[in-house]
């Protein structure tokens, strides 16, 4: 099976890039300087950030269907980086270590399957959601934290 990974599109964020607390306070985002490693999961990138970056913490709408799977969650994005990740029947680096939870969406946006398991064993699991043709895609979330992490995408 082939899937694609992606991160998220920079463009929604960018315009906070740079910007000073009140402009981030008035949007709901937060400003942190990286003090760890791993520990600050970029979702544009799909890396963890450096220590001594900024990431900006702010709400995020992971899944915006109108259905009862509606959410939103916080997540973290590395303050200038527009790079978005693009992973093709792999995994990031940034999932390796991490217990992640995936939910495979019909295509109504309905929930069909969900699992939990630590990043390496995913591609088990990627493939076993996808095996199921009713999965029209996958969202990958880390489950201690429960943030969205990133969109699996079936290839064709």
């Amino acid at each position: 099976m082939q899937y694609k990974i992606s991160g998220l599109n920079a463009a929604p964020f960018t315009h906070l890039f740079g910007q000073d607390e009140g402009y981030l306070k008035k949007h709901g985002a937060v400003r942190k300087t990286v003090e760890s490693y791993p520990g600050y999961p970029d979702r544009i990138s799909l890396c963890d950030i450096p220590p001594g970056e900024t990431a900006l913490l702010i709400n995020h709408i992971y899944q915006p269907a109108d259905t009862p799977y509606f959410g939103t969650h916080a997540i973290y994005v590395w303050e200038g980086c527009t790079e978005q990740g693009i992973y093709i029947n792999r995994l990031p680096e940034v999932m390796m270590n991490r217990l992640l939870s995936l939910r495979g969406y019909d295509e109504n946006h309905l929930i069909i399957q969900a699992d939990i398991c630590e990043g390496r064993s995913a591609e088990h699991l990627i493939s076993q959601f996808f095996d199921d043709p009713a999965v029209s895609y996958i969202q990958i979330h880390n489950a201690k934290r429960g943030c969205y992490s990133c969109l699996a995408e079936r290839l064709s």
